[in-house]
């Protein structure tokens, strides 16, 4: 039996591709047996290239060649080399046309990469290889083409035939059959090729774009599905107006589809003016939907939108690449789902999810930067690193810079690379090109793995009225790379009971291969006074971004020192405000600190997240003394800012007191013990809860977030 060994593709062995595609026209006949794909692609060599061979090499996979016709000479076999994975011409001039004929069978690919039939559809999904399985082709992100597809079939099978771009015409062929043709004016990469085949129903509605263009939408779906589409055709709308709003982004086509796919294999995908789905990231039924569905789709039909630009007009010039169009367009979004609903509980979720989740993919051995320096398979890298640490990357540099400033880099980005295959360098310098700014250090977030850990301890001189903080920062070693830092801190022994995702010193790495430098990091805080109050902020010799009570630190040493001016008492910190940065705090509250801040922080994360941080170590305690066979008590501090808080939220943001007033779940709690004790867990969290239920009945029967 043949084995073929992995190859590892490296980011350092880029090289543009020598040869580019202007136009490609594809003519693609349906059928249940052999679908054929005929190709006509004009092909020139790339000017960027510094190579001058003059053999084209095309990427092919599972399929029949029937013809290859250079120029209009059909070449015999002896002109040009086949094998499994590529077809190789020998002799090309510098601008040529090349037609190809190909035989696959879509029933049969069990891979669902490429063109592929599920049911009774024929459907698409072409990232990041795909397209490879349907015709021979420069199958790369940075060749871009301008696509006409025509496409023919059964009309009583396939009444309806879809793919990227604008209805040009549709017909009938002599033998009954019917065709229709789709042409997309504006050039893309072929992993953005689409076509949705079957006997689908659609709704239809319009939006009006800022410019005074109508555009059509339309939502395709199986039979059954027709009556669900409602919260989706909304969202789509809500979307391409938020677009417009927030970053000056108008649809430009006159048609936008979206498919949703009982058997989709993907979730959802970005296909230009044709994205497909799931059904279940756009069906809805208010009878048995949760918002949590309604939630998700919203942000979904929004994510898809998004890369429009921000992965379609402007896209990856390699996949080492694809947090510059993920990790965007997962910010674009969350920002999205922040202004239609609430921002703050929008902001727990996505810094929750990347705590649970990406934290450990960084501290495991798959660890990985969001831009990685090598791959053997890229579908591995689909990752949430990739895209919710990419996206956590990309919102500190809005931090940096602010809403304003960032919208100026955005447009200089679109502008500046429409129609083009760029790197995350060149999203980067657009902001620094946009505002005068150097964020050279700030790049290594892009190279660098692992999870920073802050280690942060306050003082207080009351003859001279500041307070100092010292911040320093670490980050563990990752595969592949030797972290910095790692010397303990005093404050460390706490870090199992007062962070939630316990940090992970990694030594499974012996050998690293770069060391780490240590990052630009912006750190929100405020400081909060004995009555509640947010005292203003004075730095002492450093420059600092204000934003109202908050002010954004910009830490780039291993180790620095901030001193506040005119601070007559000790205040209580409320650092990382808004979880401005990816990264591990280590503080040294006590449980009155946690509970003063759930009480009066004026940040909606951080009261939510001493919230947390005081059920876990106040449950801890009094597992403890369920252990010790002693009897429970609620300590007055939890009761006390659990009161404040629903007095201070009488019509305030109900889904974030929900939050706020939520206790850990068991199994989170049992992260926190080296031994897991199910009952005292139990015990200890049904204490808990009924007894704050009843010391607490006049604040919860009398808040109209709950009662109105």
């Amino acid at each position: 039996m043949k084995t073929q060994t992995p190859q590892t593709i490296y980011l350092k062995d880029y090289r543009p591709p020598q040869f580019l595609i202007d136009t490609v026209d594809l003519y693609i006949d349906l059928a249940e047996e052999w679908t054929t794909v005929k190709a006509e692609l004009n092909f020139r060599r790339n000017p960027a290239s510094a190579e001058n061979s003059k053999t084209l090499v095309l990427n092919g996979h599972k399929m029949e060649l029937m013809a290859v016709i250079l120029d209009n000479v059909e070449l015999t076999q002896d002109q040009y080399q086949v094998d499994e994975s590529q077809l190789t011409i020998n002799d090309v001039p510098e601008k040529f046309v090349l037609s190809t004929e190909v035989r696959i069978q879509p029933q049969n690919n069990t891979e669902l990469e490429g063109l592929y039939k599920s049911s009774k559809l024929f459907c698409t999904q072409c990232e990041s290889e795909g397209f490879r399985k349907i015709t021979y082709f420069l199958d790369r992100p940075d060749v871009m083409s301008l696509y006409s597809t025509t496409i023919s079939a059964d009309p009583q099978l396939y009444p309806v035939m879809l793919s990227n771009g604008n209805l040009l015409d549709s017909g009938k062929l002599t033998d009954g059959r019917h065709w229709v043709k789709w042409e997309d004016p504006f050039p893309k990469p072929a992993y953005l090729f689409a076509l949705v085949a079957g006997d689908l129903l659609h709704i239809e509605d319009s939006f009006r774009t800022s410019s005074g263009r109508e555009v059509k939408l339309q939502i395709y779906v199986e039979a059954e599905n027709i009556e669900f589409c409602d919260h989706a055709m909304r969202s789509l709308k809500e979307s391409m107006r938020w677009d417009e709003e927030r970053f000056g982004r108008e649809y430009d086509l006159d048609l936008f589809m979206i498919v949703a796919v009982n058997d989709f294999n993907m979730g959802a995908m970005e296909n230009k003016g044709l994205n497909i789905f799931n059904s279940k990231l756009i069906l809805a039924s208010q009878e048995t939907a949760t918002d949590t569905d309604f939630y998700n789709i919203q942000g979904v039909v929004g994510h898809e939108y998004f890369h429009n630009w921000s992965g379609n007009r402007v896209t990856c010039r390699d996949w080492f690449q694809l947090s510059l169009k993920e990790g965007f367009t997962v910010f674009r979004d969350q920002e999205f789902s922040s202004d239609l609903n609430s921002r703050a509980v929008q902001r727990i979720a996505d810094a929750n999810r990347l705590r649970v989740h990406q934290f450990p993919e960084d501290a495991g051995p798959m660890s990985h930067p969001i831009r990685p320096d090598s791959y053997m398979e890229i579908n591995n890298f689909y990752t949430m690193t990739v895209y919710e640490k990419g996206a956590e990357v990309v919102r500190m540099i809005y931090t940096l810079l602010g809403r304003e400033n960032f919208r100026k880099g955005t447009d200089l980005y679109f502008d500046r690379h429409d129609g083009q295959a760029v790197t995350c360098d060149n999203f980067v310098a657009a902001m620094e090109d946009a505002n005068g700014v150097d964020l050279q250090q700030f790049r290594r977030w892009y190279g660098q793995s692992g999870t920073p850990e802050l280690h942060i301890r306050g003082s207080h001189d009351p003859e001279a009225k500041t307070y100092s903080l010292t911040v320093r920062q670490s980050c563990p070693d990752t595969a592949g790379q030797k972290g910095f830092g790692a010397e303990k801190s005093k404050n460390d022994v706490h870090e199992k009971q007062t962070a939630p995702v316990e940090i992970q010193n990694s030594k499974q790495n012996a050998h690293h291969s770069s060391q780490k430098q240590p990052f630009h990091i912006p750190l929100a805080l405020g400081l909060l006074a004995a009555d509640g109050d947010t005292l203003p902020l004075k730095l002492t010799g450093c420059t600092a971004v204000k934003n109202q009570d908050t002010i954004i630190l910009e830490l780039r040493k291993q180790s620095e020192i901030f001193v506040f001016e005119n601070i007559p008492a000790a205040p209580v910190p409320s650092l990382l405000r808004g979880f401005s940065a990816p990264v591990k705090l280590l503080f040294d509250y006590s449980i009155a600190d946690l509970a003063f801040l759930l009480a009066n922080d004026t940040d909606e994360f951080n009261r939510w997240e001493a919230g947390q941080q005081l059920m876990i170590r106040i449950s801890l305690e009094q597992i403890q003394r369920f252990q010790n066979h002693e009897p429970f008590n609620l300590p007055s501090e939890l009761e006390n800012a659990f009161r404040s808080l629903l007095n201070q939220t009488q019509e305030g943001d109900s889904a974030l007191l929900a939050l706020a007033l939520s206790f850990p779940n068991e199994p989170y709690l049992g992260e926190f013990m080296d031994v897991i004790d199910v009952d005292a867990i139990h015990e200890t969290r049904t204490f808990l809860r009924k007894e704050l239920a009843q010391k607490l009945q006049p604040e919860f029967t009398g808040n109209t977030t709950f009662f109105a």
